[in-house]
């Protein structure tokens, strides 16, 4: 299994570190040249490849840690993506309603890739906190959230988020519990921004 971000501001290096904190390796990709972006890869670990889009894509796994609009641009890079699993990081703050058709963000960005299993997970969090280190004192990880109409994709992606050291709690699917770390318009989510821990 292999990894990738595409998106690298402030939430795709946040990611990177939780990969390199674990010594897994990740490849990390913008639609700039991958020497823009090399120092600042370096910086954070060996594991952390700079590639560019085309290679980027090519992984089992992918984080869209991307602007919710660059999402379509990014979903070109391949005619299908079938096989492929996409955690949906983007967020929608100032995207309205009616912009998405009614429908929940993550549900706009799976019609955009097509054939791929979509989880969302990973963004309720602000960046300066998703970059700590998940272990918290006396016993506990920091939860992440995550939610899928694929049953095995939240597996998946569960499994990854303990690998990395957090505490996963599905919310099932993305018209259901999605909706609670998404925003609408410019309403935040119920549980976007809950820093919890869960304690064994």
């Amino acid at each position: 299994m292999n990894y990738a971000i595409i998106g690298f501001g402030q939430i795709g290096q946040a990611l990177a570190k939780t990969f390199a904190r674990k010594g897994i390796d990740v490849s990390v990709a913008t639609t700039r040249a991958p020497e823009s972006f090399a120092a600042d890869a370096a910086a954070i670990g060996p594991g952390i490849i700079p590639t560019t889009l085309a290679e980027a894509v090519k992984a089992d796994v992918i984080f869209l840690a991307t602007r919710f609009e660059s999402h379509p641009e990014v979903a070109k890079a391949l005619p299908t993506w079938e096989g492929k699993t996409i955690v949906d990081v983007t967020n929608t703050y100032g995207v309205s309603p009616e912009e998405m058709g009614g429908s929940s963000s993550s549900r706009v960005v799976a019609q955009a890739f097509t054939g791929a299993r979509l989880v969302r997970g990973f963004n309720h969090l602000v960046a300066a906190v998703l970059e700590q280190d998940p272990a918290v004192q006396g016993g506990g990880r920091r939860v992440v959230f995550l939610a899928s109409d694929d049953e095995g994709a939240a597996a998946e992606i569960g499994a990854l988020a303990e690998n990395l050291g957090f505490a996963p709690i599905q919310l099932g699917g993305l018209s259901e519990g999605g909706l609670l770390v998404q925003t609408r318009g410019k309403t935040w989510g119920q549980l976007i921004f809950k820093d919890l821990v869960r304690f064994a």
